[in-house]
């Protein structure tokens, strides 16, 4: 078998550095890219299968936790997914009620955690449909009629406009400003 002169462009599959392949097959610039992939290969599936065993392990736990009406404070971190400190805290100031066993055998009502955590309804705000601005003549403020209106210094009128994101429209020197949007504003509505 002879050597081909072919010289086909690729990218290595490990390193993503371009490379001449002779053949159409070549994946890797060098045999220290092609082992590399392979170990890293083998690293994933190993901790693929490790977390699968932590999986099942964990749920027979689990399953067993759920059974059981007073549980220990590493319990109630595992199970609900709350710090130990949080849980001594709340020991702490008597928001969950627990029993001092012995030293380091404290146990709290999983009863109690889980009514910590009920569902609670948050009543959907009605979105009000914004006003469009209406820039026509005789329906508009400029800055200065503003500010000598309501007493108010020209600076504070356009940061209370930049604030309550208040549409401006810019003709010329002029910047004009709604009367409804900015009379609401003014009477504190």
């Amino acid at each position: 078998m002879g050597f081909s002169n072919l010289k086909i462009p690729k990218l290595c599959e490990f390193c993503q550095k371009p490379f001449e392949a002779k053949t159409v097959a070549t994946r890797f610039c060098s045999k220290y890219c092609s082992e590399k992939l392979g170990k890293r290969q083998k690293q994933l599936a190993k901790e693929i299968e490790a977390k699968k065993t932590l999986l099942e392990n964990s749920v027979s736990k689990i399953a067993e936790l759920q059974t059981r009406p007073y549980i220990s404070v590493s319990e109630a971190e595992m199970l609900f997914g709350i710090s130990k400190n949080t849980i001594h805290r709340l020991i702490k100031s008597k928001k969950i009620p627990a029993i001092n066993l012995g030293e380091r055998l404290t146990r709290v009502s999983k009863i109690d955690i889980e009514q910590m955590f009920t569902a609670v309804e948050i009543t959907a705000k009605s979105e009000e449909i914004p006003e469009k601005p209406n820039f026509e003549v005789g329906n508009c403020y400029t800055i200065s009629e503003i500010s000598s209106k309501f007493y108010a210094d020209p600076g504070t009128v356009t940061n209370l406009i930049k604030r309550n994101k208040i549409p401006t429209k810019k003709v010329g020197s002029f910047v004009y400003v709604p009367k409804n949007l900015i009379d609401k504003i003014f009477d504190g509505k």
